[in-house]
């Protein structure tokens, strides 16, 4: 399995516990599992590399642990147990140095675990109901968590014992009453401190930590459902966001206006990607589609359906349609990209049903039947 997993370019965690890669290149998709010990409680929620050459995979799946994946020789090769059941499912899952990981669970209780340990190095409680917790790509040693009436807080792992930044809440409405917050989703912002967050109640903000002010520098809104992923592109300067009703969105950070919409999903989004250098973003959620969208046109690129319920979603750093190795293995699966000679195939499949023959209206009638009519009338009359 280690040629097959080299060709891949787009990793995918689903609900029944199988790990999903697909080769844009080749339009194959494989599944990396042990088909004979599928339940739900190994079900995928989190996927991060495990170094910095992405030739390991980190899966985080719902009974607590996280499994190793070489990409180099197609399989698992390692598995530790990083949380309990009880505790919720993985709401991020991050590495810090080397073999060091972050873990956060439902319950927001975030943990630093070292490889020669059993024990967590570090633990502390960022609140109830955590829904995402996400590490700076520029400082490694700091996270953002945040949930529902959990606000967003930074933490610097290297002083966990309270958060260098914590959100305030915003305004009162024009009633005075107090308004809900529930982050679903954030993302650092390159080249700066500041983070971008989309919250359950269609809201975007961005907070700047530098500044005085702990309310949102920037507020925009999106639709009416509420948002549950995002993903900023390589400048910063926009940000894709996804909604429960598979609508995706195009939002500038510089005037929080919307650009544009992407089209094409017919389910909740729960994984959202901007690749690091390509103008593309892929997508996944409950409809089992994999999408790849350009920024550019925003038209559909790609779209792979892979059989399961989808819950989160890593690119590689490479080209995406990038070619490579041979095929060899059995267990493989064809991807089919749905378009016009699929329906037409359905089309042809199905049987004829044939009309029945309608009554002819009055308009439909020749003048030559109504003669006739007209000639019958007549005849029964002179009988009469």
């Amino acid at each position: 399995m280690g040629d097959t997993s080299r060709l891949c370019s787009v990793w995918l965690g689903s609900e029944t516990g199988i790990l999903k890669g697909v080769s844009l290149s080749r339009k194959q998709a494989f599944n990396f599992c042990n088909t004979s010990h599928l339940s739900r409680d190994q079900e995928v929620r989190a996927l991060c590399w495990g170094d910095p050459a992405q030739s390991e995979l980190l899966v985080g799946s719902v009974d607590g642990t996280v499994k190793t994946f070489s990409t180099e020789k197609g399989s698992f090769t390692e598995s530790r147990r990083c949380g309990d059941p009880s505790e919720g499912c993985f709401t991020g899952l991050e590495v810090l140095d080397g073999s060091t990981l972050i873990t956060c669970g439902e319950c927001g209780t975030l943990r630093v675990w070292r490889e020669d340990s059993s024990e967590p190095v570090t633990e502390l409680d960022a609140g109830k109901n955590v829904c995402r917790m996400r590490q700076s790509p520029a400082h490694r040693h700091k996270v953002a968590t945040g949930g529902k009436e959990n606000n967003l807080k930074i933490w610097d792992l290297q002083k966990p014992e309270k958060p260098v930044f914590t959100a305030k809440n915003l305004r009162d409405d024009w009633l005075d009453l107090r308004r809900p917050h529930w982050v679903r989703d954030m993302a650092f912002m390159p080249d700066s401190d500041k983070v971008v967050t989309c919250t359950g109640y269609h809201q975007v903000h961005v907070y700047d930590p530098s500044s005085p002010q702990r309310r949102p520098v920037l507020e925009a809104e999106y639709g009416e459902y509420p948002l549950t992923a995002l993903s900023l592109q390589a400048d910063g300067n926009t940000v894709v966001v996804g909604n429960t009703h598979g609508h995706i969105a195009l939002l500038d950070l510089r005037k929080g206006l919307v650009r544009g919409c992407l089209k094409g999903l017919a389910g909740g989004v729960r994984g959202l990607q901007c690749h690091p250098s390509q103008p593309v973003v892929a997508s996944c959620g409950l409809d089992r589609f994999l999408r790849i969208h350009s920024l550019e046109d925003r038209k559909l690129q790609h779209k792979v359906y892979l059989k399961s319920r989808l819950n989160c979603i890593l690119l590689t750093s490479k080209d995406l349609e990038e070619a490579g190795g041979t095929i060899g293995e059995a267990g493989s699966q064809e991807v089919k990209e749905e378009g016009e000679g699929e329906e037409d195939e359905v089309w042809d499949t199905m049987e004829c049903v044939e009309e029945r023959q309608k009554r002819k209206t009055t308009e439909e009638v020749t003048d030559g039947e109504l003669q006739e009519k007209k000639s019958k009338k007549k005849k029964k009359k002179g009988q009469d």
